[in-house]
């Protein structure tokens, strides 16, 4: 089984949108595919149209060894093989709870031991942070990808991404954490300063950067409004063959052209009420301030 971790402390990079895309791209190449939420924000489970709050078990107890067994907290989605290792709000404890474990950078990949027979690949979405569950992550997985948005800010954390990469490599013998991988996202092709971080990223990392990118696309955002990945919300958009693309690098090792489904029906803007999202939230009552010039509706 190969275990890719979702890696970069920066937030707003596309991991989670990446992690859960990829899984499901490899799952439509007829690869049996487990997606690990360990990220304490929960939006991979909530990307796949599940309510974090609703399971009584998730990844949490495997880290903290409240449940031993990986089958019986994984959670079969609507996508033919893809499962799903949920979280939920207590995972943000276990930083603080784990911290004096012996061993809490190995729990995560003694809990996917059992895995290895029952899946071809192992997705994991990390927090945007470099705290003990990025590195159970790391020293967990086969393969790392780090989602790089073409944005100057993203390429200054993405210096101290590698540097902490190579500590956790020399600390962790033999977890040499040697395939590392970069992913552009957010790529904009008619613009001059995407094209020339594309081009300097390429001169500097060579063959650690993907041949394939992902394109901004205003699809993307609306996917997980609709509990889906975006092969199954837009299969004929950019991003999907983007992501299709992208799995097929990843097996095949070489970038191949997308042949875009047909025949699907196209969705467009958000799939969910937002009053729906807040029902039973506190909201304060008249906390907005009068701006001039705006006529308050009564």
């Amino acid at each position: 089984m190969r275990t890719i971790a979702m890696v970069n402390q920066k937030g707003g990079c596309g991991k989670t949108t990446t992690a859960i895309n990829t899984a499901a791209a490899f799952a439509t190449q007829g690869q049996r595919v487990l997606l690990v939420d360990l990220d304490p924000q929960a939006h991979a489970t909530i990307g796949l149209g599940y309510d974090p709050d609703a399971f009584d078990r998730t990844v949490y107890d495997l880290l903290s060894g409240a449940e031993n067994s990986l089958h019986a907290v994984v959670t079969h989605t609507q996508t033919e093989g893809l499962d799903l290792l949920s979280c939920n709000v207590l995972l943000a404890s276990a930083e603080l709870e784990l911290g004096a474990v012996p061993g809490k950078e190995l729990l995560l990949g003694r809990g996917l031991a059992d895995a290895r027979q029952d899946y071809d690949f192992c997705v994991i979405d990390c927090p945007p942070s470099l705290g003990i569950l990025t590195l159970n992550a790391l020293v967990a997985s086969t393969d790392i990808i780090v989602p790089v948005q073409v944005h100057y800010y993203a390429l200054e954390g993405l210096k101290r991404l590698l540097e902490t990469i190579r500590v956790i490599r020399d600390r962790f013998h033999p977890y040499s954490m040697e395939n590392i991988s970069l992913l552009l996202t957010f790529v904009e092709e008619r613009r001059t300063f995407s094209r020339q971080i594309q081009q300097q990223m390429r001169e500097i990392f060579g063959d650690l950067v993907f041949d394939t990118v992902i394109h901004r696309d205003v699809r993307l955002p609306e996917s997980p409004s609709a509990g889906e990945s975006i092969l199954t919300y837009a299969p004929r958009s950019r991003a999907a063959a983007d992501y299709r693309a992208l799995a097929r690098e990843i097996t095949d090792g070489e970038a191949k052209p997308d042949e875009q489904c047909a025949g699907s029906v196209i969705r467009r803007g958000i799939q969910k009420h937002l009053v729906n999202l807040f029902d039973g939230v506190w909201i304060p009552k008249g906390a907005r301030t009068y701006r001039p010039g705006i006529i308050e509706s009564t």
